[in-house]
């Protein structure tokens, strides 16, 4: 009687042993196949993120939005290639100043601007006319 329970249990055990393998090449299958439809997607997608940023400046400075209403005119508008190359001069003195501890009244914040990032015209062009308004008001070089 105990040969026969262990004989069972034996082919019990065997059967199981099958089964798990088979499950587990099955498993394997699977992972190994190519999944070109999901990577395809999950492109799109980050494509979409990325055409959809939007940014946006906020300036503090309650005199810049007279200044730049008496001083700004779609005649003096520059291209957006213009601006990215002017703030990018702009932004660099700037930080130069902040770390530097120079006109800490006036340039009190670090700038985190990347030149290689399209921040988009109206911003690029906000910032480029703030700067000219720091220029014009504080006496401070940020184009030099």
């Amino acid at each position: 009687m105990f040969c026969i329970v262990l004989h069972q249990i034996f082919i019990k055990h065997r059967k199981m042993k099958k089964l798990l393998f088979i499950a587990f090449m099955l498993l394997m299958a699977w992972a190994c196949s190519p999944q070109k439809d999901i990577s395809k997607a999950s492109a799109d997608i980050k494509q979409v993120v990325i055409d959809s940023t939007e940014y946006e400046i906020t300036i503090f400075d309650t005199d810049f939005d007279r200044w730049y209403l008496l001083h700004f005119s779609p005649a003096l508008d520059r291209s957006n290639d213009y601006y990215r190359l002017m703030n990018d001069r702009g932004v660099t003195n700037w930080n130069q100043y902040f770390t530097r501890n120079r006109y800490n009244q006036v340039v009190n914040s670090y700038i985190n601007f990347n030149p290689t990032i399209d921040y988009g015209m109206e911003v690029n062009r906000k910032l480029y006319w703030y700067f000219r308004f720091i220029e014009e008001t504080c006496k401070i070089k940020l184009f030099r």
